[in-house]
């Protein structure tokens, strides 16, 4: 007999920036760079720097919001899910780490490596979890501290990386046409597996070929942002708001202009104060968004993410 498959939906959404506010003058301080040069170049104003947080402080933070917000006893909560390419501790999981300063009853707990393309590898993942019917409820959570591999000594890529958490309550429905959770768009490409790379022992610095990753961004994510919509059953014009990975001002915009997005759609631009914080990038970005009371319940929106591997991922979400 054939499983009968669940509807998904996001419940809630809660995000954690630390404190500390790095702008581009302090920067300057550091390397020789200045605020003219980096705004020109990236859209960044300023960034958040984790002092005595962890990827697990920072992510239990995020994830205990959207638990309160979802209103979901924690008991109830099957999956744990974490998105991070940062976390210094390989074992346990993060995902375990915050489950049990969370007090979850017995989740499967796991911790996800794609990059900055994580957090939307990991909600699809736990989506198809749910619509299985595996579990009824989970946390799914982008975390970085992207300041633990940074090179403080490299202009092109200390003025880019920041700190930050953003997490998410997805449940299911019991109707399967339920489509909170749009059909995923997602691959990558191994020939380009290079184009970002953190890799050698801890402490490793995050390195990448800029102007590939923005040639390949500004040439490949219209096809894949159309493609997740057209799986939606939406065209481009019929999204209430994009969110795509925060890693560059500049790409965002290249992407709106080619999608030839009308005006009412919301563009997340959360890079501008919040920096490129890797795997919790989207769901930062769109927490606030919502938080801001930006978009409706229901409200369609695109998530679209990318990064090292050169690993993507996208769907079209129900905004909580």
């Amino acid at each position: 007999m054939s499983p009968v498959l669940s509807g998904t939906r996001i419940a809630a959404l809660g995000h954690h920036q630390p404190e500390h506010v790095l702008t581009n003058d302090d920067l300057a301080r550091l390397v020789e760079t200045n605020d003219t040069w980096i705004r020109r170049r990236t859209g960044i104003a300023e960034r958040r720097i984790a002092r005595d947080e962890s990827v697990a402080d920072l992510a239990t933070r995020a994830a205990g919001k959207a638990l309160a917000a979802a209103g979901v006893d924690p008991a109830d909560i099957g999956m744990v899910v974490v998105a991070t390419c940062s976390a210094r501790d390989r074992c346990p999981s993060t995902a375990a780490e915050v489950a049990g300063r969370l007090g979850l009853a017995a989740p499967v707990a796991y911790d996800l490596n794609n990059g900055c393309a994580g957090f939307c590898t990991a909600l699809a993942s736990a989506g198809h979890s749910l619509a299985a019917g595996a579990v009824r409820h989970a946390l799914v959570i982008g975390a970085e501290k992207m300041s633990d591999v940074t090179d403080w000594t490299d202009r092109s890529t200390c003025v880019l990386l920041a700190d930050g958490a953003g997490a998410a309550v997805i449940s299911a429905t019991d109707d399967p046409g339920d489509a909170g959770l749009g059909p995923v768009v997602w691959g990558s490409d191994a020939s380009r597996r290079d184009l970002v790379r953190l890799q050698g022992a801890w402490q490793p610095h995050f390195e990448q070929e800029g102007q590939a990753v923005f040639r390949w961004v500004t040439s490949e994510l219209p096809k894949l942002a159309r493609l997740a919509c057209e799986r939606a059953g939406l065209t481009p014009d019929g999204l209430a708001g994009v969110v795509t990975h925060q890693a560059n001002l500049r790409m965002i915009e290249a992407l709106v202009r080619e999608l030839e997005l009308p005006e009412r759609v919301v563009v997340g631009q959360d890079v501008v104060g919040s920096g490129n914080t890797s795997a919790a990038s989207v769901p930062l970005a769109l927490s606030k968004l919502v938080e801001e009371g930006r978009f409706a319940p229901g409200d369609p929106v695109l998530l679209l993410s990318f990064g090292g591997g050169l690993s993507w991922a996208g769907q079209v979400v129900r905004c909580p």
